[in-house]
């Protein structure tokens, strides 16, 4: 399968530590002939960190997909029945945002975005990067993966000695995991080792 000609929205949550991972795999997608549309929240539209200033975030975005940011509700709600997608990406999906997802707590346009992509009987991959998924959001994780139309890019611990409870994905498998999501399976392995350098 190939993804040249598919839709994609990408949605980013505020773990800001794994944008310079998960911006790559988004040219990766462009290069690969999809349409990726942006979705963003309201952390990662407005939050300067560390890691990096939210414009020049939003800049980097804007240059990789060409496309308009989403970054309202009202921009989002269209994405359902009128501008349907072949798939929804969240990478990176923080725990805040899974606990959200999980309880059908839609309050940003990236979760309106999956919200409509799993109405519409479309696939939504999720690439996690949490520090408590082994942790009070074990839970949620567990509830979304065995969730109809939900996938998960590999993860595994990135820190385990000094952040056990954390568990981030393997974000180089983002577009393994689509093709394989828009097929109907999961990507295997899930639970994989996930080294930082």
């Amino acid at each position: 399968m190939s993804l040249k000609g598919k839709h994609i929205g990408f949605g980013l949550t505020g773990s800001h530590c794994t944008y310079d991972e998960v911006l790559p795999q988004m040219k990766r997608l462009v290069e690969l002939g999809a349409k990726v549309t942006p979705f963003v929240t309201h952390t990662v539209a407005t939050t300067d960190t560390k890691f990096g200033n939210s414009e020049d975030w939003i800049r980097k975005i804007k240059e990789i997909t060409q496309e308009e940011i989403v970054d309202t509700m009202p921009k989002a709600e269209p994405f359902g029945p009128k501008t349907p997608l072949d798939c929804m990406v969240i990478a990176p999906l923080t725990g805040n945002s899974t606990s959200k997802f999980a309880n059908a707590m839609t309050d940003s346009p990236v979760l309106m975005g999956a919200k409509a992509t799993l109405r519409n009987g479309k696939p939504v991959v999720l690439a996690i990067s949490t520090n408590d998924a082994l942790g009070l959001n074990g839970i949620n994780i567990m509830r979304l993966m065995a969730t109809k139309n939900i996938y998960f890019v590999p993860f595994g611990q990135d820190n385990p000695t000094v952040k056990p409870n954390s568990l981030v994905a393997r974000m180089e498998a983002l577009p393994e995991t689509i093709e394989s999501a828009i097929a109907g399976k999961q990507y295997q392995p899930v639970l994989v080792e996930k080294f930082r350098d």
